[in-house]
């Protein structure tokens, strides 16, 4: 049962600083670029953790470090990750919690980093004022995944547990949307640009991983992917640490475009953007690694003894 549990969790998947002086920067430039640019690319969901790939790469910042980011989006988690497993791309936008089902699935997965992701819960309910008027009531979500894992650390954070709570499984994004929209539900987890919608539509966020201090957002990739293309990962990296020193250094107007055209932020709240403060590369840290896993094995995800050690990569981090 829990191999029929994991082979169909697969199948639904949901969702540096930079050292040495001016002209040795100048000196690495130079030297990447008359080396062979590669390719990597990368398969997402549209987010806004993405921005600074996509930004790295319109700037030309990757191929100033010898690679050229391939963002490919997708519309639903499951041609995302259908995609990474057939090969097609050669790493993922994914979470923890799909790290720990890949790894359970006989899948040598690694984190390369994490990302700068928010899941938030959101309400349309008047008797939903904050997080613990949610007892009793119907929450919709994607299960057995990064959604599900959030919400039960948002109510955990507040003494409360997924057992207090009716958990409804509606893995497509829009269809949560219409959900809450329509009433049938008292809240929903969304992403963003959804958030920034829902908010504009009048309704309410109740919680969110990073309000809570919760990261399970994360790039993976297949260990034979890095190894191949390890100089290629080091140079994304450094691309987009470009990238979010480009943004703090300009005006939003030179980029918020791409929030807009990239992600599905509307025209009409344009204005409503909240640029997140994107911070240097990073990666996961052991704490949400463990917490994440642990999590996994209780939902019967994850029977494997795996430490942050097992699925950590030093392609970038060293």
């Amino acid at each position: 049962m829990k191999k029929m549990l994991v082979a169909a969790s697969l199948l639904a998947l949901f969702s540096l600083s930079a050292c040495g002086n001016k002209d040795e920067k100048t000196k690495g430039s130079e030297e990447a670029t008359k080396e062979k640019v590669e390719t990597l690319s990368v398969g997402v969901m549209p987010s806004t953790d993405n921005i600074p790939f996509i930004l790295a790469h319109q700037q030309g910042f990757d191929k100033k470090y010898g690679v050229d980011i391939d963002i490919q989006a997708f519309k639903s988690a499951k041609d995302r990750d259908a995609a990474f497993l057939a090969g097609k791309v050669d790493a993922i936008n994914t979470d923890l919690v799909a790290m720990a089902i890949y790894q359970q699935g006989g899948q040598d997965v690694k984190i390369t980093s994490s990302t700068y992701g928010q899941f938030d819960l959101v309400t349309g309910d008047d008797s939903v004022q904050e997080l613990k008027d949610i007892k009793g009531k119907e929450v919709v979500l994607g299960t057995n995944g990064g959604t599900e894992y959030a919400v039960t650390q948002m109510l955990d954070n507040i003494g409360m547990s997924e057992s207090d709570v009716k958990v409804t499984d509606v893995p497509a994004v829009p269809s949560r949307v219409e959900l809450i929209k329509s009433g049938q539900a008292a809240a929903v987890v969304l992403p963003e640009p959804l958030v920034t919608i829902a908010k504009a539509d009048g309704m309410r966020v109740l919680g969110s991983t990073r309000d809570i201090g919760i990261n399970p957002f994360v790039i993976g990739a297949q260990a034979k992917t890095i190894d191949e293309k390890s100089a290629a990962f080091e140079g994304m990296y450094k691309a987009y640490n470009e990238a979010v020193e480009y943004m703090k250094s300009h005006d939003k107007k030179e980029y918020i475009q791409l929030f807009i055209d990239e992600i599905g932020f509307p025209e009409t709240l344009k204005d409503q953007i909240t640029i997140p403060d994107y911070t240097p590369a990073t990666q996961a840290t052991e704490e949400d690694i463990i917490a994440a896993f642990a999590w996994a094995k209780e939902k019967d995800l994850l029977e494997k003894e795996l430490t942050p050690q097992d699925v950590l990569s030093d392609v970038f981090f060293k």
